[in-house]
């Protein structure tokens, strides 16, 4: 079965899903299968891709005008896909940079490996500059990290005033601008 999916950026409704939704039925999705999103392609939260996610069963396929009217994230992107192909679901992009996507065929496969191999490369690369950067800073004297609220002076201050049976925690918290728990540290 074609599920399709549609997705509009302004909420507002300025954009309209017709052309997308011409789109789809043409290429063979019955309207009552559409599924539509009026949000930005980053959110996290569109229901209508979450209802569509769910409706979806082995066999089907999730059609979409363009590649990005499923997401604008390529991990994102890539997640989705890989789960879909893992639950035995097929994608066909319609139009756009992903048209030659389409998980049903072989060349669609193909095409999509490429853009998951590429994805894994520029996530590797992030993560070696990464490593490298804090190494980098690091041989300069840089220490990473959140600064310690507890200074020594602010230690030797505490420890006086606890050393004073009048002393209360909270007030000595509160002058000291730090948390109890970082006090008993």
């Amino acid at each position: 079965m074609l599920i399709g999916y549609m997705r509009v950026s302004k909420a507002d409704g300025s954009q309209a899903t017709d052309l997308q939704r011409d789109a789809l039925v043409a290429a063979g999705v019955d309207p009552a299968h559409l599924y539509e999103d009026q949000a930005s392609g980053k959110r996290e939260d569109r229901p209508g891709l979450a209802s569509c996610l769910k409706a979806l069963r082995p066999g089907d396929t999730l059609v979409v005008w363009k590649l990005d009217r499923l997401g604008r994230d390529l991990r994102h992107l890539i997640n989705t896909v890989h789960d879909l192909t893992g639950r035995g679901i097929g994608l066909k992009v319609l139009t756009g940079h992903g048209a030659a996507i389409d998980t049903t065929t072989a060349a669609g496969k193909l095409v999509f490996g490429i853009f998951a191999a590429l994805a894994e490369f520029e996530r590797e690369l992030i993560a070696e500059r990464t490593v490298a950067g804090l190494a980098s800073a690091r041989a300069r004297g840089r220490k990473g990290g959140r600064p310690f609220k507890m200074t020594a002076a602010k230690l030797r201050l505490a420890m006086a005033a606890m050393g004073q049976s009048e002393t209360k925690v909270g007030d000595l918290c509160q002058e000291l601008g730090i948390t109890r728990q970082t006090l008993y540290r």
